[in-house]
């Protein structure tokens, strides 16, 4: 009987001592903040993925089709380039009409033209945090909350519940980008 007593004691202490190392909060490692290149880092990934390029990158045609003029990304549609002919008859067939480049793109709602990105004052460079999370996740023009909605093709609704780090990540990107001076038209209605 003692060694059942003794067994059962030696156990139940066994399992305290094991239950109180993988619990205890001393034995974790301490949680670091993200260096700021850790975000630049993150961001540029997730501007990568998420598509961004497609639509705020001026292009030229290249031996595999559009590619990204290195020196203009994230720059939006080009201020000195002509707006395209505007063949009304395609939206009564349900269309919506890209620019060549894809920082264009005109439907129901007129013309609109991919912002500029970058860190230049044409850009985001002047910018707060919270003015680029109400223009992400909301779809206000220039994150200002009387601004106009985000036209199509922004889809900004996609990114509504995106986490905070992440936005932040995509935010410190952005501006460490090299400014392009270029001033976006103004949408067509």
């Amino acid at each position: 009987m003692k060694s059942v007593i003794f067994t059962g004691l030696f156990l139940f202490i066994t399992s305290l001592t094991l239950l109180q190392c993988t619990d205890s909060k001393a034995d974790e490692a301490p949680a670091t903040q993200p260096t700021e290149a850790d975000l630049v880092k993150q961001g540029k990934y997730l501007v990568g993925i998420l598509g961004c390029h497609d639509c705020h990158s001026p292009k030229r045609m290249g031996a595999q089709g559009p590619e990204i003029i290195p020196e203009l990304h994230l720059s939006g549609y080009p201020a000195d380039r002509p707006v395209g002919k505007i063949v009304p008859e395609a939206f009564e067939n349900g269309w919506m009409l890209f620019g060549s480049d894809g920082t264009s793109c005109a439907g129901p709602w007129g013309v609109s033209f991919a912002a500029n990105l970058t860190s230049d004052e044409s850009g985001i460079g002047s910018w707060s945090y919270e003015q680029f999370k109400i223009a992400l996740t909301q779809g206000k023009y220039k994150g200002l909350d009387n601004g106009r909605p985000l036209l199509p093709p922004m889809p900004w609704f996609n990114y509504t519940a995106m986490k905070e780090e992440d936005i932040r990540a995509i935010f410190q990107y952005l501006k460490s980008t090299p400014p392009v001076r270029n001033l976006v038209p103004a949408p067509v209605q």
